[in-house]
C-alpha cells in the first residue's frame, strides 16, 4: 500500500491555524477564560473560509476548556495538597503542548491534543 501526502495547506491558513493555537496565551492577559476566548475569536471569524483553521481552532478550544477543567480540579485539590502538584505540571502541559501544537499548524500538519475533551465537534 502506497503511503499518500496530504494537500498543501496555503500559508495564511497555516498562519491562521497557528495563531489560533497561540492565542491561548490570551490566558495571561484575561484569566480563566483567555485561554478559551483567543482561540474562539479565530475559529469564529475564519472557520467558514479556512478549513485548515476550522479543524486546528476546533482543536484548540477543546483543549483549552480541558485544560480549565484541570485547572478546576486543581484548585480544588490544593485542599488536600495533591494540587500543589497538579497545578504547575497542568500549565506546563498547556504552554509546552500549545507551542508543540503551533509549530505543527505552521508546518501544515492536522495537530490533535493528548488528553482532549473533544466538545466542540
Amino acid at each position: 500500500m502506497e503511503a499518500t501526502t496530504p494537500p498543501e495547506v496555503p500559508k495564511e491558513e497555516r498562519q491562521w491555524a497557528a495563531l489560533a493555537h497561540l492565542s491561548a496565551f490570551l490566558i495571561l492577559l484575561v484569566p480563566v477564560i483567555g485561554g478559551v476566548l483567543g482561540p474562539l475569536l479565530v475559529w469564529i471569524f475564519r472557520k467558514d473560509d479556512m478549513p485548515f483553521v476550522r479543524t486546528q481552532g476546533r482543536e484548540a478550544i477543546n483543549f483549552q476548556i480541558s485544560v480549565l477543567v484541570a485547572l478546576a480540579v486543581s484548585g480544588l485539590l490544593l485542599f488536600v495538597l495533591v494540587g500543589l502538584v497538579l497545578l504547575p505540571l497542568v500549565l506546563l502541559m498547556n504552554f509546552v503542548l500549545i507551542v508543540v501544537a503551533a509549530i505543527q499548524a505552521s508546518d501544515g500538519r492536522d495537530y490533535r491534543y493528548p488528553f482532549n475533551l473533544r466538545l466542540l465537534r
